[in-house]
């Protein structure tokens, strides 16, 4: 691989790209169908492009039924706002979608719902009805609800209108132009069904204001319109704590709290944010349109209430055809499987910006000499010596594991991520990992969390911001390139080079016209073409070779420097930097127990991750038709996988160990039974035939330690620390491990000829039951799905809703393995 021809011709084609196949689909109407969307997931709806500074849209809203419901002023997520439930019942990031939420604070359910109209040079137009009704008919419902809209960068946006120290009616239009988007326009009309607040008590006093959308105008600061919410806040303070007093030194009762509690009518000079303030008492519907004036149409309500419709029977037919449900589960698993994988794909963002990283540490070092210290970011000696660094600024399109909690990209979550989204739009997924891959540095390292910003590390408690150049993560984007190279395998591609996969071969992806209920966009299945395929495998493949390597070379452990190690390698031995004496976050799996740390530790998880990207490497390369390459990763991967054995494989315990080194400078087993010794079969790198497999099967099932009737412990229920401390990897229920369970016993050791194969078909369908009943009994129960499961009870914990990897359930369910 090193200096190798190949890799010359991999750099050329990167530097001077042919007029591919790849080429065309990235200029063709199916990324410009991936412009705009919901890419603001860190709000409860927002809509952006993936521009780094452009135009930006946002919804917030307060009650109005007393004074104190100002405070429950909702804008982006946060589980404190304790909301009922908010949850896409369909998305489609080409198409649109509908999201419902619940605050029973406010007795609100609010619906926003959107759709995307191809067309012109700038990503097409779009729509958005923003409609809420009463949760409890029977009660009162008085809320004010605020749309913005802002611009950053180079361009501008001016109110149409005339503006009326009283209000604005009618329909509300803005004017705007930008390098990136040209010129458009931004239509905000109300439904005259809305039930506009205009009673209550000194009603008289506010004659000339009820009724009416109230406005500001403002100069935000580049880089600070996602402080919107204070913005807006403040103008309302603003306007409202002079006229307070008045009533309460006359003695006098207050004023209806909505009649009151209004922007102030008024705009600045060189406003680039504006925002929209109605007040309801009841149902309200209110559509803002944005029109591209390169697509030369004007959407109308009429037109959005007929697509809408359309919209949702298209996505429902193609989401029963791509996760078929079986009939033995009913609808209502449709339904909480179509609502799951809406959520993963409605928390996909657009993140932009600057982020942190230690400057003192170099990209290059070789960790495995014995004169490194084991350090983490809450070592003194790291805090000592860490460079707050902020790194230029990049761009990311990622999905997000928790919209409240987690509103940003995670490596060791992403590759999760992508299987699901792969299974849905194939080109999408590939959008999005190709958006990680360039981020790779020239070291080869990529930062285990995108903290992009000032916004992302806003919901970063500051000593977890800064980012570590050795430090690694579970290289889990490899197991999206594995699943393209699957999906190619299934559609013939790597059979057939010759053959053609045009739009009409693939699943309709595409929505909707009146004539043929299909709009012109592309399939997402495009990159299942055989050419453009390969030129995609082309332009990631040096990417992700130098970041092979870099494993190789900043992770290694040690083998022959301590008694009572021997191995087949010399070399084929790995250790997760960054870890102190009780974490190890860059593993993924924080508190789970592991050695005393020590520079002579090594890692089942992470040779397990090493034998994983080996192998997809040696496939890409197989694909590619790099005869080298592919031969020399198949070298690698027998080494790898020989010393995982001879290294980590305990006789006397049946299972896969960590190693730790003693006092007598001695190489110990350090053995606890849970997800860490199942890595070897969790990523299926164990033959069929394997005398390893049957302990591991039984220590699976055995309900003193890993079985439980909601999926496989992340510890041994026996173990000394089960549910002790953090307890975060100690005992609880983790979708993606009981996902790869799943997938290694559907796809090789239930399907594969073997002496264990009935015990691992047994294994399969009760762990799959488990998993999918106990899943969809909380979200029946809560209204969400979660980071995590008691392993006792099987109740959900911590972050909510987690639609990142816990929306794998869907896959389960449709068994898409």
């Amino acid at each position: 691989m090193r200096g190798s021809s190949a890799a010359a011709a991999i750099f050329v084609s990167l530097v001077f790209p042919s007029a591919s196949a790849f080429t065309k689909i990235s200029n063709a109407t199916d990324t410009d169908s991936l412009i705009w969307g919901t890419y603001r997931p860190n709000l409860y709806f927002g809509m952006r492009p993936r521009l780094p500074k452009s135009l930006m849209t946002g919804l917030m809203w307060f009650g109005t039924q007393e004074y104190a419901d100002f405070q429950a002023f909702r804008h982006s997520c946060e589980q404190g706002d304790e909301l009922g439930g908010y949850t896409w019942t369909e998305h489609d990031p080409r198409e649109g979608g509908v999201q419902v939420l619940k605050d029973p604070k406010l007795n609100l359910e609010l619906t926003t719902e959107v759709l995307k109209f191809p067309g012109g040079e700038h990503g097409g137009s779009w729509a958005t009805r923003i409609k809420g009704r009463p949760l409890n008919p029977a009660k009162p419902m008085k809320v004010s609800v605020v749309s913005y809209q802002g611009i950053e960068g180079l361009g501008s946006l001016e109110l149409d209108n005339a503006p009326d120290s009283n209000g604005l009616t009618g329909e509300i239009v803005f004017n705007g132009e930008s390098v990136d988007l040209g010129k458009f326009r931004l239509r905000r009309v109300e439904s005259p069904e809305s039930q506009i607040l205009t009673e209550g008590p000194h009603a008289d006093r506010f004659e000339e204001k009820n009724g009416k959308t109230h406005f500001i105008g403002r100069m935000v600061p580049d880089g600070k319109l996602w402080r919107a919410k204070d913005v807006v806040y403040k103008a309302i303070m603003d306007f409202v704590g002079p006229q307070l007093p008045y009533y309460r030194d006359q003695g006098m009762a207050y004023p209806e709290p909505g009649l009151i509690l209004t922007l102030p009518d008024d705009v600045g000079n060189g406003n680039n944010f504006y925002a929209l303030q109605t007040t309801y008492d009841g149902e309200f519907s209110f559509d803002v349109f944005f029109e591209s004036a390169s697509a030369e149409s004007k959407l109308s309500g009429e037109t959005f209430t007929r697509l809408m419709e359309q919209f949702k029977a298209v996505f429902d037919n193609r989401f029963r055809g791509t996760f078929p449900v079986p009939a033995s589960l009913g609808e209502k698993y449709v339904a909480f499987s179509k609502a799951v994988t809406s959520n993963l794909l409605g928390g996909i963002g657009y993140f932009y910006g600057d982020s942190i990283v230690d400057g003192s540490a170099a990209n290059d070092d070789d960790s495995g000499s014995d004169d490194v210290s084991e350090e983490s970011p809450d070592d003194p000696i790291i805090k000592a010596r860490a460079k707050r660094t902020l790194a230029p600024p990049r761009e990311l399109l990622t999905a997000t594991p928790s919209r409240p909690f987690f509103p940003r990209g995670f490596y060791w979550d992403e590759g999760f991520h992508l299987l699901q989204i792969g299974a849905w739009d194939n080109d999408l997924s590939l959008e999005i990992l190709k958006s990680w891959i360039d981020l790779i540095d020239e070291n080869g390292w990529v930062g285990r969390e995108q903290i992009l910003g000032e916004e992302a590390r806003s919901k970063v408690p500051e000593e977890f911001q800064m980012q570590f150049p050795t430090y690694a993560n579970p290289p889990t984007l490899t197991m999206a390139v594995t699943a393209f190279i699957n999906r190619l395998k299934a559609d013939g591609a790597m059979d057939d080079p010759l053959a053609q996969f045009g739009a009409q071969g693939k699943m309709d992806q595409t929505g909707f016209t009146d004539e043929q209920n299909t709009r012109p966009r592309g399939s997402g299945n495009q990159l299942l073409e055989p050419e453009a395929a390969k030129d995609y495998l082309r332009s990631i493949y040096h990417q992700l070779l130098r970041h092979y390597e870099w494993f190789r070379r900043t992770q290694r452990g040690q083998i022959r420097q301590w008694s009572g190690r021997s191995a087949s390698s010399s070399v084929e031995a790995y250790r997760w930097r960054g870890r102190s004496e009780e974490h190890v976050l860059t593993s993924g799996l924080d508190d789970y127990p592991r050695p005393a740390p020590h520079v002579g530790e090594l890692h089942v998880d992470l040779i397990s991750w090493m034998a994983f990207y080996t192998r997809t490497m040696r496939e890409i390369a197989e694909f590619l038709g790099e005869v080298d390459d592919e031969a020399e990763f198949a070298g690698i991967e027998k080494d790898v996988l020989t010393n995982l054995d001879e290294l980590h494989w305990n006789e006397k315990e049946q299972m896969y160990c960590d190693l730790g080194v003693d006092e007598d400078d001695e190489s110990t087993y350090v053995c606890h039974k849970g997800y860490v010794s199942l890595f070897p079969f969790l990523l299926g790198l164990l033959e069929p035939s394997s005398a390893h497999l049957k302990p591991i099967l039984d220590l699976i099932q055995d309900p003193k330690h890993l079985w439980s009737n909601f999926g496989i412990r992340s510890l041994s229920a026996s173990h000394e620390l089960f549910g002790q401390g953090e307890d975060y990897w100690k005992g609880p229920i983790w979708m993606p491990m009981n996902y790869l369970a799943l997938s290694a016993l559907h796809k090789k050791y239930a399907a594969e000829d073997g002496p264990y194969q009935a015990q691992a078909k047994q294994v399969y369908d009760q762990l799959r039951k488990n998993i999918i009943e106990n899943v969809y009994k909380e979200y029946e129960r809560t209204g969400y799905v979660w980071e995590q499961y008691d392993a006792s009870t099987g109740e959900g914990r911590r972050s909510h809703p987690f639609t990142g990897w816990t929306s794998l359930v869907t896959l389960i369910i449709s068994e898409k393995y």
